[in-house]
């Protein structure tokens, strides 16, 4: 990057798994310096163990997928050493994320009201399954079961069968981007009035927002929002899969103006003027008849030869499998994938980028950093000698 939007801003990350992790990774890409606590009696983050794929011990591919571009410290926060060791290094710093158990924080000493004495703009942002407070606040609590309370998991999959989750763990993912959010509001605040908070983040509730207008309308209008066959919009046609020659494509006419766009680019103009496709409305009430004749156009034509019919002009986009939405010309050219390097040099890690431009440049690209990699040079920036560090490893305080 030309330039790295959050340099200067130090993050310590006590943090495991996934979503916290996601979080704090999309602020070191942007030039944060994230210090991630790891504590050495459990070997790390237990990220680190996650299969089925791994470079070696402790370096699982999940883990790397989470923690590119950190720092690691082993502290172990059950220690008392290790716990004002922490209280040092939060005293230079603009944040402390946590992504623990909802009663935990307090207990650790990880709140505003247990750092603010030693530095009174720290930001704290907490990341739970159920938040701080109430009768769950103790509660284990992970993505799936988020989906399956929230209500996705009822909205997900063919009306015929049954419930199903996403593909992905999508609420981990935008509960670390939410922590992420509101750690950076929760700075510019605190630099403005010279004072720090506590910033709340939980799965959950991320997950009932992330409900939106489905909620809206169940709240204002009583409407429970079922699955719809196909993966499609609950009031918007065509938008969803439909069938070719050798697979699917998902079509998204969610504008008035790409239905006659859709029906000049297939070879069907006289559609667009047909009084029960004339509004979305009318095609909403015609959705079984206009799938069906959908797919028999869209059948004599390979998926490919669709999309680059369409062109733009249509909405639309195939249907990949993991393998192949990475392999295509398309992520080729707009360079989404690169090697990591790794600090403790060996063979990079190729992964992903950060979504993220600065100036047009991508973010940096360093892979997630060994168990350890970097508590000798914290230890010393805190003056602590080589002796005495010896000492706290031997006590397995790091």
């Amino acid at each position: 990057m030309t330039a790295a939007p959050l340099a200067g801003v130090t993050v310590l990350a006590v943090e495991q798994y996934g979503a916290g992790p996601f979080g704090t990774m999309l602020l070191a890409d942007l030039g944060a310096e994230v210090i991630k606590i790891e504590n050495p009696a459990e070997g790390g983050d237990v990220g680190r163990k996650v299969g089925p794929y791994a470079f070696g011990p402790g370096e699982s591919h999940f883990h790397h997928a989470f923690n590119r571009n950190k720092r690691s410290l082993t502290l172990n926060l059950k220690h008392p050493e290790g716990m004002a060791i922490l209280r040092e290094l939060a005293a230079g710093a603009d944040a402390i994320l946590d992504n623990l158990r909802g009663d935990l924080p307090e207990r650790l000493g990880l709140t505003y009201d247990g750092l603010k004495d030693i530095n009174p703009r720290i930001v704290c942002a907490h990341l739970s399954a159920y938040g701080r407070e109430g009768p769950r606040k103790a509660w284990p609590g992970y993505d799936y079961l988020m989906q399956a309370e929230a209500g996705y998991c009822s909205v997900t999959g063919e009306p015929d069968g049954p419930p199903a989750r996403f593909g992905l763990s999508v609420v981990d993912m935008m509960t670390g981007l939410m922590a992420g959010f509101a750690l950076l509001s929760g700075i510019v605040g605190a630099r403005a009035t010279g004072r720090g908070m506590d910033l709340d983040v939980s799965l959950f509730d991320t997950a009932l927002h992330n409900l939106s207008y489905l909620a809206t309308w169940a709240l204002n209008g009583g409407h429970a929002q079922g699955r719809e066959p196909r993966g499609a919009h609950p009031s918007l046609t065509p938008s969803q899969l439909y069938r070719t020659a050798d697979g699917w494509l998902f079509i998204m006419c969610n504008k008035e103006k790409f239905w006659p766009a859709l029906c000049e680019r297939i070879g069907r103009p006289d559609w667009a003027t047909d009084p029960r496709f004339a509004s979305a409305r009318d095609r909403l009430a015609h959705r079984e008849l206009l799938t069906e004749m959908l797919d028999g156009v869209l059948a004599t034509a390979p998926t490919a030869a669709w999309i680059s019919r369409f062109a733009g002009a249509v909405p639309a986009a195939p249907v990949l499998d993991i393998a192949d939405a990475l392999a295509t010309p398309f992520v080729a050219e707009r360079g989404n994938v690169a090697d990591f390097a790794r600090r403790e040099g060996g063979m990079p890690v190729r992964m992903l980028r950060g979504p993220v431009r600065v100036d047009g440049a991508w973010p940096r690209t360093e892979a997630a950093p060994a168990l350890g990699a970097d508590t000798d040079r914290l230890l010393a920036s805190l003056g602590r000698g080589p002796e005495a560090i010896r000492a706290l490893r031997s006590k397995g305080t790091v």
